[in-house]
């Protein structure tokens, strides 16, 4: 753009969209240099895509700011037009592309006025002067209004502090009160005690000095008008018994109580212990967490119907994550418009962990959009509010397994058993006849092979206090093995047409056989021998249909692996047309509590199944080769 001075005719200054101010003499040239049949051109100064009105760069609105500041600069140009220092007469420019001062004599280059090469923005100085001061005004006021806004915080702080002091010397006192009307309480108990020994005591020795009057008495009676006796008979009468009583003043003599009462408070350390007591009695708690630095995650993607976790990690105005716990934590969990649930808010439970996090537990009952309000002191955290979608999918959390003999390859696997203790997962891999061991997030550690595991029809797997308990079909035998694959024990029985399934029971060491064929349950004590039988074949009660699956009603599938866990819940795969899943089962009244539809990894064909202690099941896909594991609850 030509250096040159705005006026009211060819270097009549437009305001472009982007706020930048450029004279329609430049503006001119650059469309005619840009445009190229595109109808639009770039700012000088920012770059922007600026479109050409339909009247051309004239029709473009004009900078009212700058025509203003020409008009007054009309107005008071010999009072307010800085001259250059060196030419007197000379006007002082401004280039905002450079942000350099001068004037047409004593600066040359690209900012003569007869230069042609490069685009930049030029105003008189005194121009730049009104224009700056009027920007340094609104940031001075923007800083003074956020000043403001942050001395009104503070302000509210320090009272809050106030009626925080006033609400914890209310609590000294009350406690302290409290404590001092225990101690009064016990005072006054052992003052009681004291009186009541006294009582006790004094009672005994008055009893005593009144029988002691009373002997007095008597004899001072036996003594009067002795002088006057003159018969020897009497008188050695009376003698011998004055000589009786003397005899009885001997033993009243010894008192029968004594005077020792005192109170120990050395007998034990008690004393000491309530001194120790009340120096730990109640402690000032303060706080450096910095609300505003605080952060809530989910654990999970949120689903329906299931509980959901979000952790807030709290940290002080330092950056620093906070150790220890104890601020006071609002949360605020809402479904949102469009949500199917009503606009209620949820129930959440805050879990203060002591180390500076808090875990924040609430179910969602219905998909769509909700959003969580989480405080800290009374203030929000950071990116709050937070918006969250609730799914109504429950999608595996780990999926591991394909098609193969590989390490981490299925073929036809059937069955899954966990140990609780360890947290490992053992998986029956029959196409393969070994059993796969697992760490409990789905890591591969060993392959267990054994002969019981023979002839791919392994269908069964238990853990026992010794180690496994497999069944195999073909061969009818039990085996139990020890993790590195040695056989331990070995049984069948000659009643046995189909076994399929095998279980512990840890109380007792029973193993539970499933007979397909016969449709019962057998028991075995721990050494293989036969206790009893569970069922027959039939519909009645106590009848079984098949042990593998169950019909439920006609054309309505089928259930297949079934568990039951430790919070009285039934998780069972179930089966219909061109559709697997997974139902969550109340044990008490047989009510569906959720659903694992596994939009995202569809099941084809589950089998065994089994549940950790983390609230997930794992269950066997023998249509896909792998196993799946879920968080159900």
């Amino acid at each position: 753009m030509l250096a040159g001075m705005y006026d009211g005719s060819e270097h009549t200054p437009k305001l472009l969209p982007c706020s930048h101010t450029v004279c329609l003499h430049c503006l001119t040239r650059i469309a005619a240099s840009q445009t190229r049949d595109t109808g639009s051109f770039r700012c000088p100064i920012c770059r922007e895509l600026i479109n050409i009105p339909r009247g051309g760069v004239s029709a473009l609105p004009p900078s009212f700011l700058v025509n203003q500041l020409l008009d007054l600069m009309s107005r008071q140009r010999r009072e307010v037009i800085p001259k250059c220092s060196v030419h007197l007469n000379q006007e002082l420019l401004f280039c905002e592309t450079c942000d350099t001062v001068f004037c047409t004599l004593c600066t040359g280059g690209s900012h003569s006025t007869t230069a042609t090469s490069g685009e930049h923005t030029i105003i008189p100085f005194s121009i730049a002067i009104k224009r700056m001061s009027e920007i340094l005004l609104y940031k001075a006021n923007e800083c003074i209004s956020k000043l403001s806004q942050a001395q009104d915080t503070v302000s509210q702080e320090l009272r809050r502090l106030d009626l925080a002091t006033e609400h914890c010397l209310d609590q000294v006192n009350r406690t302290f009160q409290e404590v001092s009307a225990s101690v009064e309480r016990r005072r006054q108990e052992m003052v009681s005690a004291v009186g009541q020994a006294r009582d006790e005591k004094r009672k005994v020795l008055e009893e005593q000095l009144t029988l002691i009057e009373g002997e007095k008495t008597k004899v001072e009676r036996e003594c009067e008008g002795l002088q006057y006796q003159v018969e020897v008979r009497n008188i050695t009468q009376r003698i011998a018994c004055l000589g009786e009583k003397l005899d009885a003043a001997s033993t009243l003599g010894e008192p029968r109580e004594n005077a020792f009462l005192t109170c120990d408070f050395t007998h034990n350390k008690s004393q000491s212990e309530l001194e120790a007591s009340l120096s730990r009695l109640g402690r000032v708690r303060t706080s450096t967490t910095f609300p505003s630095l605080c952060t809530a995650t989910l654990l999970d993607s949120a689903v329906a119907q299931l509980e959901t976790t979000a952790v807030l990690h709290t940290v002080d105005y330092h950056g620093d994550l906070r150790t220890t716990g104890g601020d006071p934590v609002s949360v605020e969990v809402i479904p949102m418009l469009g949500t199917s649930s009503q606009l209620q808010a949820l129930s959440t439970n805050i879990e203060d962990c002591d180390d500076g996090t808090y875990n924040i537990t609430f179910l969602p009952t219905s998909p769509g959009k909700y959003v969580m309000k989480v405080s800290v002191l009374e203030r929000p955290i950071k990116d709050c509010p937070l918006f969250f979608d609730v799914t109504e999918h429950n999608n595996p959390v780990a999926v591991y397994g394909c098609r193969g003999s590989g390490k981490d390859e299925f073929l036809q696997p059937v069955a899954i058993a966990i140990d609780d203790e360890e947290g490992t997962v053992y998986v029956v891999d029959t196409g393969n006849s070994r059993i796969k061991e697992l760490t409990s997030d789905l890591q591969f550690v060993k392959h267990i092979e054994n002969e019981g595991l023979a002839g791919r029809s392994c269908t069964g797997i238990a853990v026992s206090s010794n180690g496994l308990v497999v069944v195999n079909w073909r061969t009818k035998t039990i085996t139990e093995l020890s993790h590195e694959g040695e056989t331990i024990s070995q049984f069948s029985h000659n009643a046995f047409q189909e076994p399929i399934d095998v279980a512990v029971d840890k109380s007792y060491g029973h193993i539970l056989v499933a007979d397909n064929g016969l449709s019962c349950v057998f028991v075995f004590d721990a050494d293989g021998k036969i206790l009893f039988q569970v069922g027959r074949r039939g519909s009645h009660r106590g009848c079984f249909n098949l042990i593998s699956s169950v019909t439920v009603g006609p054309g309505k599938g089928r259930y297949g692996g079934v568990v039951v866990d430790g919070n009285n819940r039934i998780i069972a795969t179930r089966s219909e047309k061109n559709r697997n899943y997974v139902q969550v089962l109340g044990l008490d009244d047989g009510s569906l509590v959720s659903t694992i539809d596994s939009h995202e990894s569809k099941l084809k064909r589950p089998s065994g199944m089994a549940v950790t202690s983390d609230r997930h099941v794992i269950v066997v896909d023998l249509g896909n080769n792998c196993i799946k594991k879920y968080r159900y609850w």
